[in-house]
């Protein structure tokens, strides 16, 4: 048996490295394509997103031109009545909202045995104040003192003073009296 190679080249199997390199070849190939087509896809995509911003950014110019046109077209007059409609309105939906209940529970409260009561009116200023406005009978001024005095006493009112007084038709004292009334929540 020979065991020397007589050839003159050595045989060197080339197919395992050959295959190999035609593996990594069509795997580079594969890849090259997905980034072409991910590359055309995102060029896509922002050319569209491109021109949405473009038309985004035209109508927020014409929403701001047309803003201005409104505001140069409002008459300061108008605006001011208005402004005093909708004050009114407030007004109006805060005297809605006063609770005669509470008011007669707190003047009930401080009533004494021989003080009554012949009127009674409360106005709800701009500012939310509300002013109780009230006419009252007691047979002598100490009575009518301490009803003052006890809704000074109560949370619920507060700067309270008399108008007037007079002699009362029946006798006894008739009085105005009027007083700032915060009711508690």
């Amino acid at each position: 048996m020979l065991r020397t190679n007589l050839s003159t080249r050595p045989f060197y199997n080339e197919r395992g490295v050959h295959g190999m390199l035609g593996v990594l070849a069509l795997i580079v190939v594969v890849l090259t394509i997905f980034n072409l087509t991910q590359i055309v896809l995102l060029a896509r995509r922002q050319s569209s997103l491109s021109s949405q911003a473009a038309a985004a950014d035209t109508r927020a110019a014409e929403l701001r031109a047309s803003a201005a046109r409104t505001r140069q077209a409002i008459n300061a007059k108008q605006l001011d009545s208005i402004s005093n409609a909708a004050r009114e309105a407030n007004t109006i939906i805060g005297q809605r909202l006063f609770s005669w209940t509470v008011l007669l529970n707190h003047l009930g409260d401080a009533l004494p045995n021989n003080v009554r009561i012949t009127a009674l009116r409360p106005d709800v200023d701009r500012d939310g104040t509300i002013t109780v406005s009230m006419s009252v009978i007691a047979e002598s001024v100490e009575e009518i003192e301490s009803f003052m005095a006890n809704l000074e006493a109560s949370a619920a009112f507060s700067e309270v003073y008399p108008i007037d007084d007079a002699p009362a038709e029946g006798g006894g004292i008739r009085a105005s009296l009027k007083g700032k009334y915060a009711p508690t929540p």
